[in-house]
């Protein structure tokens, strides 16, 4: 361990600050772009991790947190509440750019970014770890960034929605009817018809009525004990659950309904007559394409989803339930690919068959929640242009940021 005094120059891709020291990279935690810091470093062969003992010369994009977590209990839900707000824009714009020149070999300039009309009580979702003691006692909330084991009492989360805050407070209080179990996790997300609580962990719940009586703000109640894959659900309209598991839902609805409406237009530019919607959920993007007039292939991995994007879908298209790249070879050619994964990004499988097709899509849009991985896949798909980039700031104060590429075969 070493102490030096470092100048951050940027900002990396899950929020922290860079800067270097004799030659090595150093990666420190809540720093900003433009900070003089002393830190003390633990420098690895190629890479050093710095802590901050003193803030020499603070950053003009240095701000202070406006939450009591962050600043006293190292929260790590959010990365970037030190930062004011522009500053963390330009800073995501820089990640996705570093990402796909060093990561992806695709120089571009700085992408456009959407701003979020509220960068504060955003989140519709919220969801927490909970830890029983020897004494019976529960701590419910979330980690400190530099200690994933250790579990410090949540009061509040200024960038959560106080609705769903409001039914958190619900669920603590309703701790003595929690299932058997010495940890758990839950979340509570809004629904357009009330709110959903989804409980994971314990084998058993003798008192699960009870509970859901003690949380009035809730509409339905998801259970997915530690050793089934499916979960149980119960709604106010019903005494007992059938089999379900939850879908997807948007954290930040507003930001959520610019990106999907943006998507549209890109997609609707090409008036493809055949599409591949992967990642499909339950067709909030396939059904309006069909509806168009496109012959519409969707592909889902949920298999509820994948029913009620089918139950929606038009005559001609039809919806697959399956991964994607369980089933690439047999749905393409198309004209148009639109993929959405999750953070991992795609699988080898789906980059190298569109890599490879015969036929190429006139286009891929590509929507990521992760440069990183974002950049691996376009390495894998050189044939395919960057056409157009832009960001989304789905998650103000995170280091976490929604990206659109629009990719179209080098010929075009």
């Amino acid at each position: 361990m070493t102490t030096a005094d470092i100048v951050i120059d940027s900002i990396a891709a899950g929020g922290d600050g860079v800067g270097r020291s004799n030659g090595v990279v150093v990666f420190v935690p809540r720093s900003a772009r433009g900070d003089r810091v002393r830190v003390d470093i633990d420098a690895r062969k190629r890479f050093g991790r710095g802590v901050i003992r003193e803030v020499l010369e603070p950053s003009p994009d240095r701000v202070d947190p406006l939450c009591y977590h962050y600043r006293v209990d190292r929260c790590g839900g959010c990365q970037l509440q030190h930062v004011a707000y522009d500053a963390q824009l330009e800073a995501k714009r820089g990640i996705i750019r570093d990402s796909l020149a060093r990561i992806g070999k695709r120089e571009i300039e700085l992408p456009e970014i959407e701003r979020s009309e509220e960068p504060w009580r955003y989140r519709r979702k919220l969801t927490l770890a909970m830890r029983r003691s020897r004494s019976g006692d529960w701590t419910i909330g979330l980690h400190p960034f530099d200690d994933p084991v250790t579990v410090f009492q949540l009061a509040d989360c200024p960038i959560t929605d106080e609705r769903v805050v409001s039914i958190w407070r619900q669920v603590m209080e309703a701790r003595p009817h929690f299932p058997v179990a010495d940890e758990l996790r839950a979340s509570v997300r809004l629904l357009d018809d009330g709110a959903a609580i989804v409980m994971e962990g314990g084998n058993e719940w003798p008192n699960r009525v009870k509970f859901f009586e003690a949380v009035p703000g809730a509409t339905a109640l998801w259970w997915r004990p530690a050793h089934r894959a499916r979960a149980l659900v119960a709604s106010r309209s019903e005494s007992g659950g059938g089999a379900a598991t939850a879908s997807f839902a948007q954290v930040n609805a507003a930001m959520g309904a610019r990106l999907h409406e943006f998507v549209l237009d890109r997609a609707r530019e090409y008036g493809a007559a055949t599409v591949l919607d992967a990642y499909a959920g339950s067709g909030a993007t396939a059904v309006p394409l069909a509806r168009d007039g496109a012959r519409v292939t969707a592909v889902e991995a949920d298999r509820d989803a994948s029913a009620f994007c089918a139950s929606k879908l038009p005559e001609g298209s039809r919806a697959i339930a399956g991964r994607l790249e369980e089933v690439i070879d047999q749905v393409l050619p198309v004209e148009l690919v639109l993929v959405n994964p999750p953070r991992t990004g795609l699988h080898e499988r789906v980059a190298v068959e569109l890599q490879g097709v015969q036929n190429s899509p006139r286009a891929i849009i590509y929507v990521s929640c992760d440069p990183p991985t974002l950049a691996r896949d376009l390495a894998r798909m050189p044939r395919y242009r960057i056409a157009s980039l832009r960001a989304f700031d789905m998650f103000p104060q995170t280091a976490h940021v929604e990206t659109v590429c629009e990719l179209v075969p080098e010929a075009v």
